[in-house]
């Protein structure tokens, strides 16, 4: 009898056991989708590398016409959502490499790359995020941020809030080989570094240089040389009114595309874009006198008779920052 007690005993204390671990377990809270979100550093955004400025053609999504355009006093309110595994190191709508640890984000229609200030209506959290990328279409919503950036601004668990976005400006481009590493060009170590270096033996030394004995000239008796003996062949003389080119001038057609970067009040600050833009393409500095009498001084650049190639000069010069460059038609 007193071993089936102790029996009984035996049994309770086990069971007693495993309700405490149970209960302990429950009550250690695991983060949702710990597994598959690493570990993010606060506060980076992406390089920029392989991306290039793009405003885009207006593009239809599920019947749903978007139109990409400038739109410097963009503000509006609305609902942001978040993407990341699905599109995790996958290639942006401007060349650049989506990864949801940057500070980055989606928008419809602004220009590509640009900067915008997203503040959490909910909670009062700002953030200014990279667009780099095409989205969201889904229910009408603002803006699409990466995981990261849901993560600062404090939804990323909850998935969607309410946010105003605010333009801020053009994102700076990276450069073709940001980001890129490259393997050691260092040179090999002579072989004289060695400590088993032995010098070559050198062959016994020329003998000095002796020059030749003068010869003289007038001891030949040679016949004196008259023009007769060069050539009978007249030589043209050259006009000085006659130009000559290293190589032909470029003629710029009359119905040619210009490209104007910006009109400025101050010529000098007309000049330092002039001289920034000297490695897109020929850029002159031109006058205009707008009705109420004030002088403004436009940066214009030269380019060809097709507006395709216009556009793309546009785009180039729109790469180093000036946004609001425009395609100005012939004359």
């Amino acid at each position: 009898m007193n071993a089936h007690r102790h029996r009984a005993t035996a049994r309770n204390l086990v069971l007693v056991l495993m309700a405490g671990a149970t209960l302990a377990a429950c009550a250690t809270s695991q983060p949702r989708l710990a597994s598959r979100l690493p570990d993010a550093t606060a506060g980076q955004a992406p390089s920029g590398a392989g991306g290039r400025y793009k405003v885009g053609a207006p593009y239809q999504v599920s019947g749903i016409w978007y139109v990409p355009h400038e739109d410097p006093n963009y503000n509006a309110t609305g609902t942001a959502s978040w993407y990341g595994n699905d599109f995790h190191m996958k290639p942006t709508a401007n060349g650049e490499t989506f990864d949801m640890n940057m500070v980055s984000a989606a928008h419809p229609t602004l220009p590509l790359p640009s900067i915008v200030e997203v503040t959490n209506l909910d909670n009062g959290k700002t953030l200014q995020v990279r667009v780099n990328d095409r989205g969201p279409f889904v229910g009408g919503r603002v803006i699409d941020l990466s995981h990261e950036a849901a993560r600062q601004l404090g939804y990323d668990r909850k998935g969607l809030a309410n946010v105003r976005v605010k333009y801020v400006g053009p994102a700076q481009l990276g450069g073709p080989n940001t980001g890129l590493r490259y393997a050691s060009t260092a040179a090999p170590a002579p072989a004289y570094a060695s400590p088993n270096y032995v010098p070559p033996a050198y062959a016994a030394p020329l003998p000095a240089y002796a020059p030749p004995a003068p010869v003289s000239v007038a001891s030949a008796g040679l016949p004196p040389i008259t023009g007769a003996a060069i050539s009978s062949t007249q030589i043209a003389p050259v006009s000085s009114a006659t130009p000559v080119y290293s190589s032909a001038p470029r003629a710029i057609p009359a119905n040619a595309y210009r490209i104007q970067a910006g009109a400025f009040s101050d010529r000098s600050n007309a000049q330092r874009v002039a001289d920034q833009l000297a490695s897109a393409g020929q850029a002159t500095i031109e006058p205009m006198q707008r009705a109420d009498g004030v002088t403004l001084y436009r940066v214009v650049l030269q380019s060809g008779a097709d507006e395709g190639e216009a556009w793309g000069l546009r785009d180039k010069v729109a790469s180093y920052g000036f946004a609001e460059a425009r395609v100005l038609r012939p004359f």
